[in-house]
């Protein structure tokens, strides 16, 4: 039963809206955190130069090559659309196939031996030895020169007349190999682009491998497993997920290499990729007499697509993976 000082004590504001609100009385809207304006600053810099640096540019890219550009129109901007137009042209290029597969020979050879050897130095490199930290740290070499001087340097190294590589040969009775030629400069380009790839690969492998309990190999050698079992059903199966991850950047980055083939060959005859085909459109050299940035435009969109084509293949192997 109420007493009448509990009848005339106000009702709460929480009981009061609930049986209505009075005409006019807009509800409160919701104060912003402090926390919240916070985490939007941290995140404004990263989104800005995301947008700026690569939404944008992607942006150009797409719709350039969506426009046919000359040197007038790319100051002037009036450039007329012409729709999928350009994108015909370059794929009945007759230099599009063959560049589409000296592409692919490039990036799964280059793919190929720079993780096989990666793997086995890191895997050597795992046991510890005298001078074991001296040698890992001489492999990094390649990775730490600039790149136009590791170039320069294989040019020289396979040069026709004074490189080194024809005079070891010759102490064997063979011929000279003009190795920058038309003919021979795609393996050229590859197998210094392998020497460039090596150490990135044995620094991720190697990394993952501190990952891995040594007591499971202290298991499996009681066990009587070999070395080579070992390595199979231990390092391998573990390392899947950083395999994954090494070939995904590697396969990026050989992608859109350009410096070491052009410093070497200036990417003519089987040296010729996509990325350097796009480099030498755009700007009127190497194979390309005249500026074409439109068709390089569509080359560049190519590598893009094929580049996001391998990040959804490697998302979704992950995925697969995790729900295993």
């Amino acid at each position: 039963m109420s007493t009448p000082s509990s009848a005339a004590r106000p009702l709460p504001k929480v009981a009061a809206r609930r049986r209505g609100q009075p005409p006019g009385d807009a509800p409160r809207r919701r104060r912003i955190r402090p926390t919240t304006w916070a985490g939007l600053a941290f995140i404004a810099p990263m989104a800005i130069y995301f947008c700026v640096f690569y939404v944008y540019p992607l942006y150009e890219n797409v719709s350039m090559s969506l426009h046919r550009f000359t040197r007038a129109t790319f100051v002037t901007g009036a450039a007329p659309f012409v729709g999928t137009t350009i994108y015909t042209e370059v794929t009945n290029s007759p230099l599009f196939v063959p560049t589409v597969i000296q592409t692919a020979i490039f990036v799964i050879v280059s793919l190929v031996f720079q993780y096989t050897i990666g793997l086995g130095l890191a895997v050597f490199f795992r046991r510890h030895f005298p001078l074991s930290e001296v040698l890992r740290a001489l492999f990094l070499v390649p990775w730490l020169l600039p790149i136009i001087v590791s170039a320069t340097t294989w040019q020289w190294m396979m040069d026709a007349e004074n490189g080194i590589i024809n005079r070891f040969l010759g102490v064997f009775g063979m011929d000279p190999i003009w190795w920058l030629n038309n003919d021979h400069s795609l393996w050229a380009v590859v197998i210094a682009n392998i020497w460039l790839g090596i150490p990135f690969n044995l620094v991720i492998l190697y990394s993952g491998l501190q990952n891995i309990s040594a007591d499971l190999y202290e298991a499996a050698a009681i066990d009587g497993a070999s070395a080579w079992r070992q390595f199979w059903s231990i390092t391998f199966p573990l390392l899947k997920p950083v395999t994954a991850i090494t070939l995904l950047l590697g396969f990026v980055y050989t992608l859109k290499v350009v410096d070491i083939i052009w410093i070497m060959s200036m990417g003519t005859g089987s040296s010729q990729t996509l990325a350097t085909w796009a480099y030498a459109m755009a700007f009127g050299k190497g194979s390309s007499s005249v500026i074409r940035y439109s068709q390089a435009a569509v080359v560049g969109t190519v590598l893009l697509v094929v580049a996001l084509i391998m990040g959804f293949v490697y998302l979704f192997v992950q995925r697969r993976q995790e729900e295993r």
